[in-house]
């Protein structure tokens, strides 16, 4: 019974990795981005430092939703959204559009540039912590292309 969660982008990576990891594992694409600033204002608040004011993006709540539902029936949580900033600030925004840090289910960060057995094994052999210098680097550039 698959008892960890891995939440990648792309349905066809989704596919991939199942043939890999096998059936303990439940595989998850969260389609790209899940949160974004809003369409209908700036999103920015200026008087706060430039700290962006993100929304959940509807046709993403399907998703974060069961990703919620999932995080209660398993024992970890493992993020192999790509291995870029982009990728690393899909996987923070899922982490804080599911409020995955308050489930206190560990969560893991694993990144591979080439989806073959040897890569994942060893990504998943090897796990972090979410980058915030690049999900920084990331919420910098979405700031500034706002503005």
């Amino acid at each position: 019974m698959a008892n960890k969660l891995v939440i990648v982008e792309s349905p066809a990576k989704a596919k991939t990795l199942s043939k890999i990891l096998g059936k303990s594992y439940i595989i998850k694409a969260s389609m790209g981005h899940v949160r974004d600033l809003p369409e209908d204002k700036l999103g920015i608040l200026t008087d706060k430092e430039f700290e962006p004011e993100y929304r959940n993006i509807r046709e993403r709540r399907p998703v974060i939703n069961e990703i919620k539902q999932l995080a209660n029936s398993v024992s970890a949580i493992y993020l192999a959204t790509d291995p870029d900033r982009e990728g690393e600030a899909i996987s923070w925004h899922l982490v804080k559009a599911a409020n995955l840090e308050k489930d206190k289910i560990p969560l893991r960060r694993v990144t591979f540039h080439e989806i073959t057995k040897e890569a994942v094994e060893e990504a998943f052999e090897h796990p972090r912590t979410i980058d915030m210098k690049m999900v920084d680097a990331q919420q910098a550039r979405r700031i500034l292309d706002r503005l």
